[in-house]
């Protein structure tokens, strides 16, 4: 264990917790939701001992003394996996996931995710997330999506993405390899409940999301219950006559579980080689060609990928982007289409 002595600085805010968050040293990384904490656990002492109340009176010049246990260990054992690090610095690290990587260990998926290749990749420079060694994932993508994804490596980290990622702040873009095409004109799409066009003649898609009514593994639309989500998706290209399938961007303003995936079955516009919303759509060998319509009928994944990633460094301010280009398949499958189209 260490101390950390800080003294509160002139004109401070009228409650301890806001008060300390202010003072301590940036390179502490403590945040105010983990001062919090260790209030609550005693570990902050001031000059009439142990302060349990967040909510105390300071003073200017009073002098508290924190006392900083190191990280705990998780449960989660580190795995030296081989990862695609497209950036990194002392509070945070950016990957380029692989499809077929779970990002959290759950039931059933206890090894081989990323949270245990960033335990093995990361190591002491993890200076604790919530008083445990450990990264701190604000966002997720689904096993079988490749693409994008940051890592907060400190609490100040944690804390300051969190916040933008509940803001919807932070930008997502995914490309989208998908059944059908996405046409204004479109008697069906401009009649389904949730669907609207903007200037562009991009398709916006506004619902609730919540727990499939039957299938516990499923989310579904709604409209009455479960929790906003909207999703913007671009036509890039068609493909097929008459046109059957498109590389479609879709742009994030919530971030649900499968939002893209559900959100696109609902249009009619399911992801190839999705096994779960993708439903009995088979690719049509007369419109695309039979080589085409082969390699997206064998296709054995969500043909999603998130391209794009931006936001502000929660500790500099930095304003950061990133891009990842297509995964080897979703380019094959690409060049598939386009050379049947």
């Amino acid at each position: 264990m260490s101390n950390l002595i800080v003294t509160i600085p002139a004109n401070p805010p009228d409650r301890l917790d806001k008060a300390l968050a202010l003072a301590v040293p940036e390179k502490a990384a403590l945040s105010r939701s983990r001062l919090s904490k260790m209030i609550a656990e005693g570990a902050i002492s001031g000059p009439d001992g142990v302060v349990r109340d967040g909510k105390a009176r300071v003073a200017e010049g009073q002098e508290y003394r924190i006392t900083l246990s190191p990280p705990e260990e998780t449960e989660t054992r580190p795995e030296a996996i081989p990862l695609d690090v497209v950036y990194e610095d002392a509070d945070l690290i950016v990957i380029d996931k692989p499809a077929g990587m779970v990002v959290h260990p759950a039931p059933g998926s206890p090894n081989g995710t990323l949270v245990n290749a960033l335990l093995a990749h990361c190591g002491d420079s993890l200076s604790g997330i919530g008083g445990e060694k450990r990264p701190g994932i604000v966002h997720r993508i689904d096993k079988d999506t490749s693409g994008l994804l940051v890592a907060a490596k400190s609490d100040r980290a944690h804390h300051g993405l969190a916040a933008q990622f509940e803001a919807h702040s932070a930008t997502r873009r995914y490309l989208a390899l998908a059944h059908g095409v996405i046409d204004a004109a479109d008697p069906r799409l401009r009649g389904t409940p949730g669907i609207s066009f903007e200037e562009g003649g991009v398709l916006k898609i506004t619902s609730r999301l919540a727990r499939h009514a039957t299938d516990r593994q499923k989310q579904a639309v709604y409209f009455d219950k479960g929790r906003h989500a909207v999703t913007r998706a671009r036509l890039l290209e068609q493909f097929g006559t008459p046109p059957s399938a498109m590389l479609v961007e879709c742009r994030l303003e919530t971030g649900r579980t499968h939002q893209i995936r559900v959100h696109m079955a609902h249009a009619g516009l399911g992801l190839i080689g999705d096994p779960v919303y993708g439903g009995a759509r088979r690719a049509s060998a007369k419109a695309l060609g039979p080589a085409a319509a082969a390699a997206a009928m064998g296709f054995p994944r969500q043909a999603l990928h998130a391209a794009h990633l931006g936001f502000q460094h929660p500790v500099s301010g930095a304003a950061l982007q990133f891009d990842s280009p297509l995964p080897g398949d979703m380019q094959a499958l690409l060049d598939a289409l386009r050379d049947q189209g």
